[in-house]
């Protein structure tokens, strides 16, 4: 084998002989086609949708869909393929904004996991913003008297008022109760024909309660509010306006959304290589339907990639650390620590950092406190409580499984069940795992609502390709470092696989419960960034086409999902 030549971190993407074949209209036709007669065939399954219910506006949606994905497609081709100078720093913008706004529509609000929960949470910081009162006296939060229904469809909640004149929701009445968008089946998409155009949901139900805020039926995440910052200021801005409940949603969702784009278009700047890996994690459907959601995993991943790119950029390109770098990494793990703590682990990718970039121990030891301070004071102000009562607890209980769990004490006196959880799980779990990742089922996981197992394997099979070693490239992350990415890595999917043990695993299950793909994604460009090695190498470069043909892979997953949901009835 020819050694490869050692080129710049930053491997040159001029594209221009990348993609041979791949140019003029028949290259854009050659590309479209499958999409595009796929995009055919799902159109009947609409047709069968539509004899059942008689909605015909459904045909002239999906036709809307259709051209939407099609254009997106052709703009992805032309700037991927056709003109291959563009580096991805500048294509990434459109096609995350682009193909994020397509999720956002054909997965509705309250659609992705735990979203509900979310929303309520950044609902909750809005009222904050334009001066309304955020919570009741029991901590529940307050809802304008129209937003009240997306929690109660079917109209059946029964309110008292509390002492300062909010409504609650009398117990009786809870059972049963509906929330928007609980399936996501076709009677979702017709609620959103029938409140186009400003309408209010059932105003009349508006009317009864008589302008009074009504305490919400779902309590806020307790983490930091930063986590909802973009969602809540343009949900605010809706509030003031006077939009209803599904404007109010769309605009928070939109606003989450251009969070995540900045943040890992800020990402792929710093990066001194592996862009690639980057941009095709940033176009799994898991990731896109994440990103247009209210979901705190936008700011999580957002940041993460940042850091991840900082890092990078410090250890294998910058020549001297600035005071600027450090506070920069200060408010990334001081922002995202909180949402989640299993992310902490990722600070250890400062340590990748050499020393002599500080100028010196001490210098270094500075700026590795004030990193961590940071993060911790963050922690203690927001998840103080929570520790201490996990520290705490000599028993668990585990509320959805109605039995008791692990604790912490327990685990420190059997380490050998421990290590046997973790190992079981491990056998038990990659597959679900990896699906996760990916996205193959989307919507709160609801398994009708899925990505193909053959895009899925595409979609992993483009993942690998991207991390490949490619011709005049080499590999910059290997020896030691590449070890130590490694471990900080597992040490974050373990610490994952920790948190689920004692928060949701019941004493009688074998495998530790809860843990899901969409864990990994923050941590999973830098993992396939330091599996390149010299042993498996592409004979060409592929980069450009395979990221055009994820990005067909979502246009054809966006035309399959809106059809399965016009047929699901």
């Amino acid at each position: 084998m020819k050694k490869k030549a050692d080129g710049p971190p930053g491997r040159r993407e001029t594209g221009k002989n990348q993609s041979p074949g791949h140019s003029g209209l028949w290259g854009l036709a050659v590309w479209l086609a499958p999409v595009l007669v796929l995009g055919i065939w799902h159109l009947g399954d609409v047709g069968r949708g539509i004899k059942e219910t008689g909605h015909t506006w459904q045909t002239g949606v999906y036709l809307a869909l259709a051209a939407a994905v099609l254009a997106v497609l052709a703009l992805m081709w032309r700037m991927l393929l056709g003109c291959g100078n563009r580096r991805l720093e500048q294509v990434y913008p459109a096609a995350g904004l682009l193909l994020g706004l397509l999720y956002l529509f054909v997965l509705p609000p309250l659609s992705a996991p735990d979203e509900i929960s979310h929303y309520v949470s950044a609902y909750q910081l809005s009222s904050t913003f334009t001066g309304q009162p955020s919570n009741d006296r029991y901590g529940r939060v307050l809802l304008r008297p129209q937003d009240a229904w997306v929690e109660d469809l079917a109209g059946t909640f029964v309110y008292e008022a509390d002492p300062d004149g909010h409504l609650q929701v009398t117990r009786e009445s809870l059972e049963g109760a509906e929330k928007f968008c609980r399936v996501l089946d076709e009677s979702v998409y017709r609620l959103l024909w029938e409140l186009r155009g400003g309408k209010q949901y059932h105003p009349q139900k508006t009317e009864e309660l008589k302008g009074a805020l009504v305490s919400s039926t779902y309590p806020p995440v307790q983490t930091t509010p930063l986590a909802y910052v973009p969602q809540a200021l343009a949900m605010a801005g809706a509030r003031l306006l006077g939009m209803n409940t599904i404007a109010l949603m769309y605009l928070g969702r939109m606003a989450n959304l251009v969070f995540f784009v900045v943040m890992t278009w800020l990402a792929l700047r710093r990066l001194p290589f592996g862009k690639e890996v980057l941009m095709g994690v940033a176009l799994l459907p898991m990731t896109l339907h994440l990103s247009a959601s209210f979901s705190y995993d936008v700011m999580i991943m957002g940041c993460v990639f940042l850091l991840t790119a900082v890092c990078l950029d410090l250890a294998y390109k910058k020549e001297q650390v600035e005071p600027g770098d450090v506070v920069l990494l200060m408010v990334l793990m001081a922002v995202c620590g909180p949402c989640k703590m299993i992310y902490a682990v990722m600070m250890g990718l400062c340590l990748l950092v050499p020393v002599r970039k500080f100028g010196g121990w001490g210098r270094w030891a500075l700026c590795a406190a004030a990193v961590g301070g940071a993060w911790a004071m963050a922690m203690y102000a927001v998840n103080s409580q929570v520790v201490a009562s996990y520290v705490a607890e000599t028993e668990s209980y585990v509320q959805w499984a109605g039995e008791p769990g692990y604790s912490i004490l327990l685990l420190v006196h059997r380490p050998v069940r421990l290590v046997r959880m973790f190992y079981q799980t491990l056998l038990d779990q990659m597959e679900v795992w990896h699906l996760g990742i990916i996205g193959a089922h989307l919507s709160g996981l609801d398994k009708v609502l899925n990505v193909p197992y053959g895009a899925v394997v595409l979609f992993t099979l483009g993942l690998l390709a991207l991390a490949f070693l490619k011709p005049g490239e080499s590999v910059l992350i290997c020896g030691p470092r590449r070890v130590w990415i490694l471990a900080v890595c597992g040490l974050c999917m373990a610490a994952a696989m920790f948190s689920m043990l004692i928060a949701w695993t019941p004493l009688s299950s074998w495998v530790i419960n809860g843990v899901q793909g969409r864990y990994f994604l923050p941590f999973l460009p830098v993992l396939l960034m330091a599996c390149k090695n010299r042993l498996v190498v592409l004979t060409r470069n592929i980069d450009r086409p395979v990221l055009c043909l994820m990005c067909c892979l979502n246009g054809y997953v966006l035309l399959r999902l809106f059809s399965i949901v016009c047929t699901r009835l």
